[in-house]
């Protein structure tokens, strides 16, 4: 699911706006509104595995490059989005602190089966295979979609669509797997994909916008955003694969539990519709979170 630096020309400003550094009304109204940070809940407080209860802090991994869910802010360094703000609240509910730290979004399920993270909230689509090493507390309902170039260019508006056509994506998400099958098929009618695989999705955007790829593949919250950013000189597909995003926990170390509740109370509280509407991402809410949902 989940920088090229131009010379200073109109491309400097597409770059800019692509890695979250532009400006717009609607992005700035996003990312300084502010929402009240909870109160601590002493019932599902007590639910905290003890290890980490008496660490009090929890160690939340991202891969930052997924703007509007999670993103590095104009000081270069501070991990900011929707995620990053849901886990905050959810900690506060716990009874926790918690620090959000940048990762490649491949390093954090294996550094939460080692012990090195607490919680990943990186875009997580929750997964039966992914299921197999982690827990996940699901949050949100999230589609996938396709972004080009508005003039000139394929339109696609399904997977088959993407047959015969240069398409970026970021390695180690469910758009890859998926556009990995729908290759096998290109193939066999001699129109394969020429897929263009990065390690982040600023550089994935990029290659759209640079001219290397005709398609960015990735979730349909982060094309969205990248079309409140450039405006009329891209146009999004239509949404479609919707699957449920998860918060990923250690397997079976027993944070499942409190962190659904904990969940529960933002959602009874309006906080997480709360932190939705700051993100634009309200027509993602779920009512009915659960422990390990995945569809497939």
């Amino acid at each position: 699911m989940r920088k090229l630096v131009a010379l200073i020309s109109g491309a400097m400003l597409a770059v800019a706006l692509l890695t979250g550094c532009g400006s717009s009304k609607s992005s700035s109204t996003a990312s300084t509104a502010t929402v009240a940070t909870p109160s601590v809940n002493a019932s599902i407080a007590a639910q905290v595995p003890g290890a980490i209860k008496s660490k009090g802090t929890l160690t939340v991994a991202s891969e930052a490059e997924y703007a509007p869910n999670e993103f590095i802010a104009p000081d270069g360094h501070t991990v900011i989005g929707m995620d990053p703000d849901l886990v905050k609240a959810l900690g506060a509910v716990m009874g926790l602190k918690t620090t959000v730290v940048h990762s490649t979004f491949e390093a954090i399920i294996p550094g939460l089966a080692a012990g090195r993270y607490d919680v990943g909230a990186s875009s997580f689509t929750d997964t039966k295979e992914r299921e197999k090493t982690v827990d996940f507390v699901t949050y949100l309902s999230v589609g996938q979609a396709f972004l080009t170039k508005a003039n000139g260019g394929p339109k696609p508006n399904t997977l088959a669509d993407l047959c015969g056509h240069k398409v970026s994506v970021e390695k180690g998400t469910v758009e890859l797997e998926e556009a990995e099958k729908q290759n096998t098929k290109c193939k066999a009618a001699g129109k394969p994909i020429t897929l263009l695989i990065f390690p982040g999705q600023n550089d994935a955007n990029l290659a759209l916008s640079s001219g290397r790829a005709e398609i960015d593949y990735a979730d349909s919250p982060i094309i969205a955003y990248q079309v409140r950013k450039l405006g009329v000189s891209v146009r999004s597909s239509p949404t479609f694969g919707a699957a449920p995003y998860g918060l990923a926990l250690p397997k079976g170390n027993g944070m499942a539990k409190p962190v659904l509740e904990a969940l529960k109370v933002l959602m009874a509280n309006g906080s997480y519709t709360a932190i939705l509407k700051k993100w634009e991402l309200q027509s993602a809410a779920i009512t009915s979170p659960v422990i390990n949902g995945a569809k497939s």
